[in-house]
C-alpha cells in the first residue's frame, strides 16, 4: 500500500497524517505517539506492506484540520477516511462518527448503539485502537459517571478537545 505522510501543526501538538493513494485518511495521530502509529498500522493491516513518502498535506486536509482547531468543530466531517481493523472495530469506529461534535456518549451507550449493550469493555478496546484521531472522534466517549477515561492521544488532549467542542462534563470544567 502506498501512503503519504504529512505533518500538521495544531494547538495540541504536531500531528501526522497518512493518506492512501485515493487520498483517504488512514491514520491521524500526534507525532509524539509515533510508536502507537506503528503498532496500529501493524495490527490493522497485518498482511500489508507499505511504502511511505513524505509530502506537505493537501490543502483541503490542512484547511479542514486548522478550521477545526479554529472553532469550526464540524470541519473534519467531510474528509474521506478508510480503516483496516476487525469487523467489530470498524463497527465501533463507524458508530463513533455518529456522535455529534459538542456531545459525548458513555462506553455503555456506545455499546448499546451498536446492538451490544453488554460489550462496554470490547467497545473500549476498539475505541482505544482507533487510528484516526479527531475525524473518528473517540475522544467523545467518556465514563458512565461523566469522568474522562483513557485516550490514545493523552488525557490532557482529551480534556482540551472536549472543552474546545463545548462538551466537557460540568464536573471537569
Amino acid at each position: 500500500m502506498k501512503l503519504t505522510l504529512s505533518h500538521i501543526d495544531t494547538p495540541t501538538g504536531p500531528m501526522m497524517m497518512l493518506l492512501d493513494d485515493e487520498k483517504r485518511v488512514r491514520l491521524l495521530e500526534w507525532v509524539d505517539h509515533q510508536a502507537r502509529m506503528d503498532r496500529l498500522l501493524a495490527r490493522h493491516y497485518p498482511k500489508t506492506s507499505f511504502s511511505v513518502s513524505e509530502e506537505t498535506p493537501p490543502e483541503r486536509y490542512d484547511q479542514a484540520i486548522h478550521a477545526y482547531f479554529a472553532g469550526e468543530i464540524n470541519a473534519l466531517d467531510a474528509l474521506p477516511i478508510a480503516f483496516g481493523g476487525t469487523v467489530f472495530q470498524r463497527t465501533v469506529w463507524q458508530a463513533l462518527q455518529t456522535i455529534p461534535a459538542g456531545r459525548t456518549l458513555s462506553y455503555g451507550q456506545l455499546a448499546a448503539r451498536i446492538g451490544n449493550p453488554k460489550g462496554m469493555r470490547a467497545v473500549g478496546l476498539a475505541n482505544g485502537a482507533n487510528p484516526i484521531a479527531l475525524i473518528v472522534p473517540c475522544h467523545r466517549v467518556i465514563g458512565a459517571n461523566g469522568t474522562l477515561t483513557g485516550y490514545g492521544g493523552g488525557m490532557e488532549r482529551k480534556h482540551w478537545l472536549l472543552r474546545h467542542e463545548g462538551s466537557l462534563p460540568q464536573n471537569l470544567l
